[in-house]
């Protein structure tokens, strides 16, 4: 009996075996191999979401998915590496930035016609999230969050340099009052004002940026004219220049080394996304972390109207797997529709859901921080869609870097910026 019993428990495992579509899922946010199933009890980005895949992979009957992570730097290029030689995953995450070039060389799926039958409500996604995924006429991924640029702030910094009011940090409402800001706690705390990630990814591009459409300005327009070399950009650039000036700030941190030394207590505000917060709530409950008290903000309004970067993660399915795959297809919209109903999960994280339901509920408001840095969403810009966004993205980020790393003029960077632009934007 007992040998019966072991022979029809094997037979039923290579039943299931035999019949468990594989899922290959591409993805960034960085490698956590300790993840487990549990959704609501992972921290940080990387683990939280490995343990809505791991969950899925446990849970959806007939599936299994098995996670492909890259580096989030190169993450694009390993991309388009894996299209060319006809090896793409069945589902990866991408931006929506990004939908114009994929989609517009065909790459991705067209998913408006089978996402009701897959279990996923678009009505329950917020008008911006549903544009978000969108691309001349049809619906081309599943968005997952909105992410922004958040001022992190370290409480005790500030209140040493009495910057805090009623329990919120004062935060500069102009160029000037930032350096004000800034003086104040280097001659309060001996420590910079503010970190970022200046010398690598471009963290700073995105703060340019956002002091760019503060005074209403962007780098390009909707026809596709390059508007850098301008005196918006001029006074952005100089609104940040000022602090590397003055050393309140240092311009050669990279991301890795910016978050250090926030967490470490050496800077009163940390210029980084949505992505951190339950990290840095986390890291503040340590006894051995610098940072003790830590607020999330929305980015202050230095010029007229408020602005910040942002953008949308979205999990997308190729094409040719729609169109040469039809059973690899279905699993892999399985996969989307259980990412799609643990938003709340991936919520955790710090981003910004993008599920009605979900930001009308009281488990989305009760989330830490969440009320401190409310006013994000409204006040989230990025630039027109363009299928060179990315290349784009890299000019100015070198270009702003040769500014505040090798002392390049700032005249001969904007116009030098303008003109590569340009180019991209013609070809």
């Amino acid at each position: 009996m007992k040998h019966l019993l072991i022979g029809a428990a094997l037979g039923a495992t290579l039943v299931t075996g035999a019949t468990a579509q594989e899922v290959t899922l591409g993805r960034f946010f960085g490698a956590c191999e300790d993840a487990g199933t549990d959704t609501k009890a992972s921290v940080g980005e990387a683990c939280i979401i490995q343990s809505i895949i791991n969950a899925a992979s446990e849970q959806i009957e007939g599936v299994t998915v098995e996670t492909l992570p890259t580096d989030w730097g190169n993450y694009y290029d390993q991309l388009k590496a894996m299209y060319a030689g006809g090896t793409p995953p069945d589902v990866h995450v991408m931006h929506r930035h990004r939908i114009p070039e994929f989609a517009g060389f065909g790459a991705l799926a067209d998913l408006s016609g089978d996402l009701a039958d897959a279990g996923i409500d678009t009505g329950d996604w917020a008008p911006a999230a549903l544009e978000a995924v969108s691309y001349e006429g049809g619906i081309y991924g599943v968005p997952m969050d909105f992410h922004a640029n958040l001022w992190h702030v370290n409480m005790e910094l500030m209140e040493e340099a009495g910057l805090v009011e009623d329990g919120k940090p004062v935060l500069p409402s102009s160029p000037e009052e930032l350096l004000a800001h800034a003086k104040q706690v280097r001659e309060a705390t001996g420590q910079h004002y503010l970190a970022a990630d200046f010398a690598q990814f471009p963290i700073g591009v995105r703060l340019v940026l956002a002091l760019l459409w503060q005074q209403g300005d962007n780098i390009f327009t909707e026809d596709g004219t390059a508007t850098i070399d301008t005196e918006a950009a001029r006074n952005a650039i100089t609104a940040i220049t000022q602090l590397f000036d003055a050393e309140l700030a240092n311009p050669q941190l990279n991301y890795a080394d910016s978050q250090q030394a926030f967490l470490n207590g050496e800077a009163a505000i940390l210029v980084n996304g949505t992505w951190v917060v339950d990290f840095y709530t986390a890291e503040a409950a340590k006894e051995e972390t610098g940072l003790d008290t830590y607020y999330a903000a929305d980015f202050p309004t230095l010029f007229g109207t408020g602005a910040t970067w942002a953008d949308s993660h979205m999990w997308a399915i190729p094409s040719p797997v729609k169109q040469n795959d039809p059973e690899t297809y279905q699993a892999a919209l399985k996969v989307l529709a259980f990412i799609n109903d643990h938003n709340i999960d991936w919520a955790r994280t710090g981003h910004m859901a993008v599920r009605e339901s979900v930001l009308n509920s009281e488990e989305y408001a009760n989330l830490p921080h969440r009320e401190e840095y409310a006013g994000t969403a409204e006040i989230a810009r990025d630039t027109p869609p363009s299928p060179r966004y990315g290349a784009i993205q890299d000019v100015l980020n070198r270009e702003l870097q040769a500014i505040w790393l090798t002392g390049k003029p700032v005249d001969d960077a904007l116009a030098d910026a303008e003109a590569e632009v340009q180019d991209l934007l013609d070809r």
